[in-house]
């Protein structure tokens, strides 16, 4: 028989765990809640950057019982972010695009990649900062920088740094593809695709195919998307290569292929299968706004701001170059595919 104070021992063990994490879960949510008022008023303005920059501006104010909470949010929140993503985008609207614009999309992306690693050797920015530029610029800017980062385990002056130059140079994007498109006489499907192609995050991608109109939009986030899905085995083939250098210092490995990744993918085959009603899907789209706004204020909350500057002019450099590369990628991709 069970003593009833061994029972009430271990219900005061299993609460502790709980009870470290809520100070740092309880600033999360009122961060969370903070960064999406704020987009409210600015919609211009990512809600995962005003996460981040929030975090940094907090974080060296936060009492040390807060770390273990904004820890666990941070990799936990994010890791759950990216599997939801895969909702977003079905097979078949990656198909509907036809071969030539997904080939674009695969040239577009693997040139942005590896070219901005090699930019970052060039200008000699850390490792760790051309691999987040690299991935963000590539991808889906934040959210594709946060999850490189978790497999990683990048410092997190280099994930903020990134996140920065990405609502930096993306939102110079709004304006500059519109403008050069109408200049080069682009029809909607056209400068839509291009803007899929090369501009950072989804919301700038909107922004920058509006003004050709309805049908651009359309074009744009489907080949935008296709990019994100592009995330999996990008992060799938760091980890293993990471994997086969030995892993982290400490020895311990990663995965083969992160969990998170896998659940990304299944996600995708849910959304392919069309079991998901569609206000389940508009659900889950605000609840992966909503934790990846989470981890990324975690995330802010462990940088120290002078770290930020320390890229100083090479990270400004970085992210110029790597915009203009993934610009003039994903032109010369729909010209050579004939995807235009």
């Amino acid at each position: 028989m069970t003593k009833p104070g061994s029972v009430l021992a271990r219900s005061a063990e299993a609460a502790e765990p709980v009870r470290s994490l809520a100070p740092g879960l309880l600033v999360v949510a009122v961060g969370t809640a903070a960064a999406l008022s704020l987009n409210k008023l600015v919609p211009a303005v990512s809600a995962l950057t005003v996460a981040v920059v929030l975090g940094v501006a907090v974080g060296g104010r936060l009492p040390e019982s807060a770390q273990a909470g904004l820890r666990w949010a941070t990799r936990k929140f994010l890791r759950l972010g990216v599997v939801l993503l895969g909702l977003q985008l079905g097979l078949g609207e990656v198909f509907g695009l036809g071969a030539g614009k997904v080939l674009a999309v695969v040239v577009t992306v693997l040139v942005a990649f590896f070219g901005t690693l090699l930019l970052g050797r060039l200008i000699r920015v850390s490792r760790g900062l051309a691999l987040m530029v690299a991935t963000g610029f590539s991808i889906c800017g934040a959210s594709a920088i946060a999850a490189m980062g978790s497999v990683t385990e990048s410092d997190r002056e280099d994930v903020a740094t990134a996140v920065t130059l990405v609502t930096l140079y993306g939102s110079a994007a709004i304006a500059f593809v519109p403008f050069v498109g109408q200049a080069l006489g682009m029809s909607p499907e056209h400068l839509g695709s291009w803007a899929g192609l090369s501009v950072h995050e989804v919301a700038q991608v909107v922004a920058a195919a509006s003004p050709a109109g309805p049908e651009a939009v359309a074009v744009a986030v489907v080949v935008k998307l296709t990019r994100v899905v592009l995330l999996a085995p990008l992060v799938a083939g760091v980890s293993i290569v990471r994997r086969r250098r030995g892993g982290a210092p400490t020895g311990k490995r990663p995965a083969i292929v992160p969990l998170f990744v896998l659940g990304f993918l299944g996600m995708m085959l849910v959304r392919t299968s069309g079991v998901v009603p569609s206000a389940a899907l508009s659900v889950a789209k605000v609840v992966t706004t909503l934790l990846f706004a989470a981890a990324l204020f975690g995330l802010g909350s462990g940088v120290k701001v002078g770290a930020l500057f320390r890229a100083g002019r090479r990270g400004l450099a970085l992210g110029a170059l790597s915009t203009l590369l993934v610009t003039v990628a994903g032109y010369g991709a729909l010209a050579v595919v004939g995807a235009a």
